[in-house]
């Protein structure tokens, strides 16, 4: 059960060519090129790196204070928006 010997091989090559036939077999071994050259460009594309970004994200920094200032602004603006109470 071990691998695949030559004259397996060969018995495998002359059953194909006992069932496809002669003609067909040459349109069955390029469609099978064809074949593994697709999978192969869509293994190479899957495994590209994303491009780089453009631009590198700058960090944003605020104080407490312009914290707690920004806060209490959108507060002010969400109890304008808010309808009346009944």
């Amino acid at each position: 059960m071990g691998s695949i010997g030559a004259p397996e091989l060969i018995i495998f090559l002359l059953v194909i060519l006992l069932l496809f036939g002669s003609t067909k077999l040459p349109k069955l071994a390029k469609s099978l090129g064809e074949a593994q050259k697709e999978f192969k460009k869509g293994v190479a594309e899957a495994e590209e790196p994303p491009p780089p970004r453009a631009l590198p994200e700058e960090k944003v920094t605020m104080t407490k204070a312009e914290l707690d200032a920004m806060l209490a602004e959108r507060e002010a603006q969400a109890r304008r928006d808010a309808p009346p109470a009944v």
